[in-house]
């Protein structure tokens, strides 16, 4: 039992665009989502919609949290000046 094996295609026919098929997108010519790229996302959807709506609820008690935080001090350790300090002259 003899395998006859071709030869690999030359350099030259693998970068042919005349012989490649025609090359598939998920979008349309005006650069919307295709029928396929829906299907393909539709899975993660509501995932994504969870895992978002959490991320932005957490940023927000964080940023709440330091404003009611900062909110309260009132900085007596802070030591202010009655008079502002004067511009010292240089000749």
């Amino acid at each position: 039992m003899t395998i006859r094996l071709s030869p690999p295609p030359s350099p030259d026919e693998w970068s042919d665009e005349r012989n490649s098929p025609q090359k598939s997108s998920y979008y349309d010519r005006n650069l919307r989502q295709g029928p396929a790229l829906i299907r393909a996302r539709k899975p993660y959807l509501v995932k994504n919609l969870a895992v978002g709506a959490g991320l932005w609820c957490f940023a927000g008690a964080v940023y709440w949290y330091t404003l009611r935080a900062v909110g309260q001090d009132e900085f007596e350790d802070v030591k202010v000046p009655d008079t502002p300090r004067q511009p010292t002259k240089s000749n």
